[in-house]
């Protein structure tokens, strides 16, 4: 979806988890200056750095968009099935920022940073051979789905099937052509999934998602059982509204989660930065501010975990932008 030496998946993936979303060790651990503690409702002012790191949503303010295969349910054999939860087992978040990055930064194609990743894992072997047939894997427009697609497809294909992967867009488009079995297979995320399912039955119902996989998940394949659709099992891997700052600023003011950063940082100095709609939205400024109490100084329009959002942490104009948790921003270093 949404730079620095080009390394081993395999040999970072162990190591990203660590590295790539809790930001940094303890205040002088590696003989940085210990945190500065800013003044009650001063506020935490803007910090430039070239490297993101991901703020620890401590308190569950996101619902659980674990990625999640969806198939039309005449294609749903136990084979088929099995071969796509292979993916699940092994895809974690740290592995899917940099399988973005692999694409998004160093410029290879989803296929080769998908096959990459499969022989790095070992994802084919053993996989159980399938009724063959034709498949075709539907992806969003966008380099997240695009990958998975192409994994979901190395699956398929070492199962015996005949695998074309077709580019359709938005979930407006693709999940009809799924319910239809013009497509077979596409990768979907839990919450957001489910909720665009119950929003189709009906407009004014209640959430069904929630920040707990299970919960969700389990409410997902309910609503997919109206409609035709069957459900594989959720990856470890979550794409979700994430809350980004520099690795400068998580040092400098000893922020390494959202309760951290609305303890220290509520106040005039700090700016927040995002889409527009992210002052209504309910999982963005409302909910950081009902969730953790956090109070921002001002508020910067730009875009939603886009350029805009990420030149201004590295340049220092905004302290925190909506970066969303698999963008290979986090992976450059």
């Amino acid at each position: 979806m949404r730079p620095g030496k080009r390394l081993s998946i395999a040999f970072v993936g162990a190591i990203a988890a660590a590295t790539v979303l809790t930001g940094c060790g303890d205040a002088g651990s590696s003989g940085t200056e210990a945190p500065q503690q800013a003044a009650s409702g001063e506020g935490c002012a803007p910090v430039a750095g070239e490297q993101l790191v991901a703020l620890e949503d401590d308190k569950s303010l996101q619902n659980a968009d674990n990625i999640i295969p969806a198939i039309n349910r005449e294609a749903a054999t136990p084979q088929l099935v099995a071969a796509l939860d292979k993916v699940s087992a092994v895809l974690d978040t740290p592995k899917l920022v940099l399988l973005n990055k692999a694409v998004d930064v160093d410029r290879k194609s989803a296929q080769v940073a998908a096959q990459e990743f499969a022989d790095a894992n070992g994802l084919t072997d053993g996989v159980e051979q399938g009724a063959g047939g034709r498949i075709t894997v539907g992806a969003g427009n966008f380099t997240e789905s695009e990958i998975i697609a192409e994994l979901y497809k190395i699956q398929l294909t070492a199962a015996g099937y005949q695998v074309t992967v077709q580019q359709i867009g938005n979930r407006e488009l693709y999940e009809p052509a799924l319910e239809k079995g013009e497509i077979q297979v596409v990768p979907e995320y839990a919450a957001t999934m489910a909720e665009f399912l119950n929003g189709k039955a009906d407009s004014g119902a209640q959430p069904v998602s929630s920040p707990d996989v299970n919960e969700t998940v389990t409410a997902l394949r309910g609503l997919g059982d109206k409609v035709g659709l069957s459900f594989g099992a959720p990856a470890a891997a979550q794409t979700q509204n994430a809350f980004a700052v520099t690795r400068k600023f998580s040092e400098k003011y000893g922020v390494r989660t959202l309760s951290e950063l609305a303890e220290r940082c509520s106040g005039s100095a700090t700016v927040l930065g995002g889409p527009p709609e992210c002052q209504e939205r309910p999982f963005c400024k409302p909910g950081l501010e009902q969730t953790y109490g956090l109070a921002v100084g001002s508020f910067s329009s730009l875009d939603g975990g886009g350029p805009l959002t990420k030149t201004g942490l590295r340049s220092g104009t905004i302290s925190v932008g909506l970066v969303f948790s698999t963008d290979a921003a986090y992976a450059q270093g």
